[in-house]
């Protein structure tokens, strides 16, 4: 039966009354999730900074009980108390100082000159399958190469000289900034190289404008990797090559530390090693990709 003109009256009214109730309570729960966003937010930045402090306090605890109990001989196996203590005699000395920014120079420069080398090479690969097939392959076998095997050569070729160290980074990082960038282009749908055809830009403007800032997550993945290879070859360069007009790095105290059978030198070299790592990810890369993906849309905060 249909509806009598009083019920579906009542109706209307009911529908008008309960519409801005329901609006009303759509608006303090927006208001509520405003509310808890700064809050959420600050328990993420807590938990980043938080954990991995409590991770590494415990390590260290970890490692100070194995050094008391484990093994009694300190110089064999020193804790951290005893390899800190080292660390600020180094400091105080120079010599640690010294080491962190020769090494530092050499890997930053090193890495300059592999990412000047391999974005050029990377964007001519991709733009021509026929040097792909041919290079490509060498390429991803030199990556595979390790780059300590590349020390004896460079001594043959430059001596004991800076020279030496900057050649053995180039090579350990050119390659996978390359095959970086290839795999970021492979991933570029087609439709984008089209759609720049379609708009008039040029074969070098579609690669540069459109298939390059289209491939970076890609890229910039790569350059984490170059990064990584270049400081693993720069150490490896500095323990071999020793002497001449090299200057003194970490791979140097590195080597110093096992010329003199000190086990606290040596393991205050490796943890500058690892701190250096560890600090260029965290103030270079991370941020890097953080922004990017929140370009996109895919971090947290990406809207706001």
């Amino acid at each position: 039966m249909p509806a009598s003109p009083s019920t579906t009256a009542t109706a209307a009214a009911t529908a008008a009354i309960d519409s801005p109730v329901d609006n009303l309570k759509e608006l303090e729960a927006g208001l509520d999730n405003l509310q808890d966003a700064p809050a959420s937010a600050r328990r993420f930045t807590a938990s980043r900074v938080l954990l991995p402090l409590g991770t590494l306090l415990g390590l260290l605890s970890l490692w100070q009980l194995a050094a008391w109990f484990a093994s009694p001989r300190v110089d064999l196996a020193p804790g951290p108390l005893e390899v800190f203590g080292t660390a600020a005699g180094l400091a105080a000395d120079g010599r640690l100082g010294e080491a962190v920014v020769t090494s530092l120079q050499r890997g930053v420069l090193g890495f300059l000159l592999a990412l000047a080398i391999g974005t050029p090479l990377g964007l001519l690969l991709s733009a021509s399958p026929l040097l792909r097939r041919g290079i490509g392959p060498l390429v991803s076998g030199l990556q595979v190469l390790p780059s300590v095997a590349w020390v004896p050569a460079a001594i043959i070729w430059f001596g004991l000289t800076d020279a030496t160290v900057y050649f053995v980074v180039v090579m350990g990082a050119t390659p996978s900034i390359v095959n970086g960038l290839l795999s970021g282009v492979d991933t570029v749908p087609p439709q984008y190289r089209r759609l720049g055809t379609v708009l008039g830009a040029s074969r070098a403007q579609g690669l540069l404008r459109i298939v390059l800032p289209a491939a970076l997550p890609g890229y910039l993945a790569g350059l984490k990797q170059g990064w990584a290879f270049s400081w693993r070859s720069l150490m490896a360069a500095e323990i071999i090559a020793v002497g001449g007009s090299i200057g003194f790095g970490l791979g140097s105290l590195l080597q110093q530390g096992r010329d003199l059978s000190s086990m606290a030198v040596v393991a205050c070299a490796i943890l500058a090693i690892l701190v250096v790592g560890i600090v260029i990810e965290l103030l270079v890369f991370a941020p890097l990709e953080r922004r990017l993906l929140r370009r996109r849309g895919l971090a947290p905060g990406a809207g706001r």
